[in-house]
C-alpha cells in the first residue's frame, strides 16, 4: 500500500514541476507567435510558428485537455500532459509525436512505462494499484502480456508468463536438473487383457507426451526419483500389483509413495480404513496422496462441493493420524480453478498436485505436477502419467528431511 501512495505522490509532484516548468519558461523567440486557433470542435492555445504548432500549447476539446505541452513543428515533442480516448491522465515525454514514456493514471491505480502511438501500455511497464496489487513486466496494447511478475494485496507473488492481461504461469523448462517421477496402477500392468512385468532396472523417462507442447533442453532421458503407486479405490478395490510393485520400487532404490482413489457413493471413513488396511506405509515413504476426480455432474449428485469437501477433510485427518505426516490432495486444474476456492483451509494446509497438461505450471501450493497421461518409460510398456516435483534438487532436499514419512 506504502508503494502506491509513494507513487501517487510522485505523480502529484511531476504534475506540479510539469505545470510550473509549462507556464515559467524563457520568453520565446520573437518569430514564435502566440495565438488561438479553432479547427472544428478542437482549440489550440500556445505558440504558432509557420502556422504550426510550436514551443508550448494546449490543444483541447469542449472541457477536456487532449495535450498540453511542448511541441515541434506541429507535433509533440518533449515533456507533456495529454487525456486519452478514456478520460485517463497521462504525464509523459513524447518523441516525434509519439508518446515514449510517463505516468498514466487511473481509477485504480498508476502505471509507470512504456507506450506506444495509441498511449496504449505497451512494453516494459509497472503498474501500482491502490489495494497493494503490483505488477512488473511487459505490456501489449495495455494489457499485460508476456514474462512479469506481480504482487497480490495477499503478499502473494507470481512470476511468469501472462496473456491477454491474464497470469497463465510459469513456463517450464524441462532437463536433466528437474526432478521428475511417475505413478503407476495396473494399467501398467495390463493391457488388452495381457499382463506385462515392470523391468525395474530399465526404468527412465525418455518421452513426455503428446498433450501439449513442452519447452525441452536437451533431449528426453531423465531419471526417475519417486514413484506414486495406486493402492485402492472406494472401500473394496484394490490394486492386484500394488504389493510387489511397492516392494521393487523400494528395492530398486525409488522414493515411494501410495495413494487412493476417492470414490463420492461410499464415506469417507470406511474408505480411509480400506487404503490403511491395505497399503504399506515404512519410513521415508513420500506422504500418501487422496486422488479426487469427480466431475461436476457427480459432484452435483452428492450434494454439492461443501459435502465433497467435508468428506476430504474427514480421510485427510484420519490418515494423517495413522501415518504421521499430512497427506497430499491430488486434483485436475478444473477442480482447482471452480472448487478448490471454496475451502479456503484445504487450499492452505495442505499440498497440492495437480493433472494439468498444458505448458504453465500450476498457481497453487504445489509440490507435484503431472505433465502428461501419455508418457513414456523404458521398462514399461504403454503410456505412463509422468510428474515433475515443483523445485530443483536442494528444494527436493529439504522436502526428503521435511515431509516423508517417519519412523512409528
Amino acid at each position: 500500500m506504502n508503494r502506491f501512495f509513494q507513487t501517487a505522490s510522485s505523480l502529484l509532484f511531476l504534475l506540479a514541476l510539469f505545470i510550473t516548468a509549462c507556464y515559467v519558461t524563457p520568453k520565446e523567440s520573437s518569430d514564435i507567435a502566440q495565438d488561438v486557433l479553432q479547427i472544428g470542435n478542437l482549440t489550440y492555445r500556445g505558440g504558432l510558428k509557420d502556422g504550426r504548432y510550436h514551443g508550448y500549447g494546449v490543444l483541447t476539446r469542449g472541457d477536456s485537455v487532449l495535450y498540453a505541452g511542448r511541441w515541434d513543428n506541429g507535433r509533440r515533442q518533449g515533456a507533456g500532459m495529454a487525456t486519452d480516448e478514456k478520460g485517463r491522465t497521462i504525464i509523459g515525454k513524447w518523441n516525434a509525436d509519439t508518446l515514449v514514456s510517463g505516468f498514466r493514471h487511473d481509477t485504480l491505480g498508476v502505471y509507470e512505462g512504456s507506450f506506444n502511438k495509441k498511449m496504449q501500455a505497451d512494453g516494459h511497464g509497472i503498474y501500482r494499484e491502490s489495494n497493494g496489487n503490483w505488477y512488473e513486466g511487459h505490456w501489449l496494447d495495455d494489457q499485460r502480456s508476456g514474462q512479469g511478475f506481480a504482487f497480490t494485496e495477499q503478499n502473494k507473488l507470481k512470476v511468469g508468463e501472462w496473456k491477454a492481461d491474464k497470469y497463465r504461469g510459469e513456463r517450464i523448462t524441462y532437463t536433466t536438473e528437474r526432478i521428475y517421477g511417475i505413478d503407476i496402477s495396473k494399467y501398467q500392468h495390463v493391457i488388452r487383457r495381457r499382463v506385462y512385468p515392470i523391468h525395474w532396472s530399465q526404468l527412465r523417462i525418455t518421452h513426455l507426451g503428446t498433450a501439449s507442447k513442452k519447452a525441452i533442453h536437451g533431449s528426453v532421458n531423465y531419471p526417475i526419483s519417486f514413484i506414486y503407486i495406486k493402492s485402492t479405490e472406494g472401500v473394496s478395490i484394490t490394486n492386484p500389483f500394488y504389493r510387489a510393485d511397492y516392494r521393487q520400487a523400494r528395492a530398486h532404490g525409488f522414493h515411494v509413495g501410495t495413494y487412493h482413489f476417492f470414490s463420492i457413493y461410499t464415506s469417507a471413513e470406511a474408505q480411509a480404513a480400506h487404503f490403511l488396511r491395505v497399503s504399506h506405509f515404512s519410513k521415508g515413504d513420500f506422504p500418501p496422496v487422496l486422488d479426487v476426480e469427480p466431475t461436476p455432474r457427480q459432484i452435483e449428485q452428492m450434494g454439492g462441493a461443501t459435502i465433497l469437501f467435508a468428506r476430504i477433510r474427514t480421510w485427510m485427518k484420519i490418515v494423517e493420524r495413522r501415518v504421521g505426516v499430512r497427506p497430499v490432495l491430488y486434483v485436475s486444474q478444473l477442480f482447482v480453478n471452480r472448487y478448490l476456492p471454496l475451502a479456503p483451509d484445504i487450499k492452505k494446509n495442505y499440498d497440492v498436485w495437480i493433472a494439468r497438461y498444458g505448458e504453465y505450471k500450476p498457481d497453487v501450493h504445489l509440490v507435484y505436477w503431472q505433465l502428461c497421461a501419455d508418457g513414456r518409460v523404458s521398462g514399461i510398456r504403454g503410456p505412463v502419467d509422468i510428474n515433475v516435483f515443483n523445485g530443483y534438487q536442494d528444494i527436493f532436499g529439504d522436502y526428503l528431511r521435511t515431509k516423508r514419512i517417519p519412523a512409528r
